[in-house]
């Protein structure tokens, strides 16, 4: 056999192996992204169904803050019915906002904090918020490195071949941002 025909076969090869590699790596990332969104809507589920329950518990103590439970009640059942990862995200951040605006409202009402139900309903959201928060961290962190892969040569190459693109991060939307940039107050009445 010719030498050239040789080298030539052992290059396609090496080649045809690194294609193979990287496809597989970006298959592998992708499908890391997507079990770590499976690990935020195990906790997306306990929030949902926690929310409702502390919506009937506030109720009783603010009948005129009906919007606020309105919002917090439309905004859950929009994070419910959304299909798709990023349209998760949406809904989700809707619905942080909504219940950041219940705790504001709440503050209002020294013998509804008190009650012994709600200190409970509290402690097990704040709870999932916690657990939340860190899948959401793992769940950037896998985004992160399946968008680096997409990003970066050579592996972009075999991204753009097989219709892998840059995926959104779990961030919070522009309303939480101006909120988390409010330094927080505090009131001893």
């Amino acid at each position: 056999m010719n030498i050239g025909i040789i080298i030539f076969l052992a290059v396609a090869f090496v080649i045809f192996v690194m294609v193979i590699s990287m496809y597989n790596r970006l298959i592998k990332l992708r499908n890391n992204r997507e079990n770590a969104f499976a690990d935020i809507d195990v906790q997306l589920r306990q929030r949902h169904d926690l929310i409702p329950q502390l919506v009937d518990s506030v109720k009783g103590y603010m009948d005129h803050e009906s919007g606020v439970l309105t919002k917090v009640t439309e905004a859950r059942a929009a994070a419910m019915g959304a299909a798709t990862i990023n349209d998760k995200i949406k809904a989700e951040n809707q619905l942080t906002a909504a219940l950041g605006g219940l705790k504001v409202a709440v503050e209002a009402y020294p013998d509804l904090k008190a009650s012994q139900n709600f200190m409970q309903l509290q402690n097990e959201i704040s709870d999932v918020e916690n657990k939340l928060a860190a899948v959401r961290r793992y769940f950037n962190s896998a985004t992160r490195e399946l968008n680096n892969s997409v990003e970066t040569f050579p592996s972009n190459l075999i991204a753009g071949m097989f219709n892998f693109r840059k995926e959104e991060m779990f961030e919070l939307d522009d309303s939480q941002r101006q909120t988390m940039d409010e330094p927080p107050k505090v009131n001893f009445n």
